[in-house]
């Protein structure tokens, strides 16, 4: 697969992860909806490292995906942007990843607080990286 394809296919995935897990939450279903929002910003940050040519990690941490595009962005600014805001949003983007893990191997709730949270921090995760 070109990596343009690649790109696209993840970018499409993303973006019908972040359907569903509106969808998801209008109806109540507020743990499947912090899966589905994990999974669209896992993707996304997944294809903006491939649009900048790195070969992304076998990891499931949207921090850790988003750390490293930190460090290939071209522009200083743009570096010292993400780093602020993986800094800014070190619990929420926690919670993603919790919301990743827990639904494979353990119970847990969310509420629906914590789901708008991870709606807001994954608009604006991908709003900057844009």
């Amino acid at each position: 697969m070109s990596k343009r394809r690649e790109v696209d296919v993840l970018l499409t995935r993303s973006r019908q992860f972040l359907e569903t897990a509106e969808h998801q939450y209008g109806r109540g279903f507020y743990d499947l909806a912090a899966f589905s929002l994990e999974q669209s910003l896992q993707l996304y940050l997944k294809a903006k490292l491939v649009e900048y040519g790195v070969d992304y990690p076998r990891t499931h941490s949207v921090r850790r995906l988003l750390e490293l595009l930190g460090e290939v962005l071209p522009s200083e600014a743009g570096r010292k942007n993400v780093n602020a805001l993986v800094e800014e949003l070190l619990l929420e983007l926690g919670m993603l990843e919790d919301a990743y893990i827990t639904s494979r191997y353990f119970l847990r709730e969310f509420r629906r607080e914590e789901v708008e949270k991870m709606m807001t921090t994954v608009r604006r995760v991908m709003e900057l990286v844009r």
